[in-house]
């Protein structure tokens, strides 16, 4: 699967927290030269810089984790050939505690961490592509709902791609649930609603 993909991303630092503006999966047989499908998530987890250099002006070619390897799946089960992926927060963890716990500290309020501020407007118009497809997949938990009602409300899109929590309004499943078969329903029911989207 990742043998078919080209993935680069871009990590910074601010301070002590190492975090990712964005991350971009493209078939290496593409010949596109922007994104076709844009994805919202939580965080970036554990992907990293083959690099090495934690902290760059320019996009480094990037080791993927399993959760965008469901992207992958997404891409190859429809036409998607190029997938940017962006973030609630910036925040680079593969620990969902270490966010939440972030997400309540006081630096959270001091440090631009998510490409939805207000202060981040330059950043958000060179990197959401629009009027293509979006698909929303931060999860579910309460800690998230701030950041996803303001992520929501700056994208304003007529018809999100995602897979709802009943009676919440904020809430979308992550693309990488802990059980196996949850994961596959993930990937089948968004390329269903994707290869139908009009």
């Amino acid at each position: 699967m990742r043998e078919d993909f080209e993935v680069i991303g871009l990590f910074y630092k601010i301070d002590s927290y190492k975090c990712r503006k964005y991350l971009d999966i493209k078939l290496k047989t593409s010949i596109a030269i922007k994104p076709d499908l844009m994805v919202i998530m939580m965080n970036p987890g554990s992907s990293y810089p083959l690099d090495g250099i934690e902290d760059n002006i320019i996009p480094s070619i990037a080791e993927p984790d399993k959760t965008q390897e469901q992207i992958m799946k997404v891409m190859k089960n429809t036409s998607f050939e190029y997938a940017r992926i962006l973030n609630l927060s910036d925040l680079r963890t593969p620990n969902s505690n270490e966010l939440y716990k972030f997400l309540k500290s006081r630096d959270s309020k001091f440090i631009s961490h998510t490409i939805f501020d207000k202060t981040r407007e330059q950043d958000f118009n060179d990197l959401f592509i629009k009027n293509i497809p979006v698909i929303y997949g931060w999860g579910v938990n309460s800690s998230l709902k701030e950041l996803a009602k303001i992520a929501i409300e700056k994208i304003n899109h007529p018809f999100p791609i995602g897979l709802k929590k009943d009676s919440e309004e904020y809430a979308y499943y992550h693309p990488l649930p802990r059980i196996h078969s949850e994961q596959v329903e993930w990937v089948e029911k968004i390329s269903k609603m994707l290869n139908s989207y009009t």
